[in-house]
């Protein structure tokens, strides 16, 4: 099973994720955790990284897409994975299928889009940045994620579409009753 969980952030990508991985028995790649590993392994794309990381900057596309096919290269990657937060546009989308290719693996399976609406996440994440204390998650930071979503990785919908490969999910519900929509439309 080689699925790309898509939706805004607080849609609940990574705690269904972490459900997935444990249900289906594959890795889990997430960009942030990847270049941590990268980082944390000193392979040379992890201290180009790191470089960038410890400037305060953005890590290059090309140096993503790096650590990202290393780690699909991994063993425990070969019968599958769930993307988190990769691809986050067209082109990164794009790269990923020729990466596969490369690899030898085949391509995506499903790309699970968890539905929320915009309301929604806003009162989810102001919720979470009051139970975990987190001051920098104000309303107008949290609708400018949700504007460069909408703007920058939405349009996957329609990518992962025209392959027929776009499942949406109401992402509103107990977590069970998410995950559960989710496993009936990986099957």
């Amino acid at each position: 099973m080689r699925l790309v969980l898509l939706g805004a952030p607080g849609s609940g990508k990574g705690t269904q994720g972490e459900k997935l991985v444990a249900h289906f028995g594959i890795p889990k790649i997430s960009t942030g955790d990847a270049l941590r590993a990268a980082v944390k392994a000193g392979t040379e794309l992890g201290k180009k990284a790191k470089a960038t990381m410890d400037a305060g900057g953005l890590v290059a596309n090309e140096i993503v897409i790096g650590i990202v096919e290393e780690r699909l290269g991994q063993p425990d990657a070969q019968k599958g994975f769930i993307l988190d937060g990769f691809p986050r546009n067209t082109a990164q989308a794009e790269v990923l299928d020729g990466m596969l290719k490369r690899l030898g693996q085949p391509g995506i399976d499903k790309a699970v889009h968890l539905h929320v609406t915009d309301e929604e996440i806003v009162k989810r994440l102001l919720d979470r940045a009051q139970k975990e204390g987190r001051e920098d998650d104000k309303e107008d930071v949290i609708r400018k994620r949700i504007e460069v979503y909408n703007a920058e990785t939405r349009p996957l919908l329609d990518y992962y579409s025209k392959q027929g490969k776009v499942v949406t999910v109401e992402g509103i519900g107990s977590l069970e009753e998410i995950f559960n929509r989710i496993l009936a439309v990986t099957r």
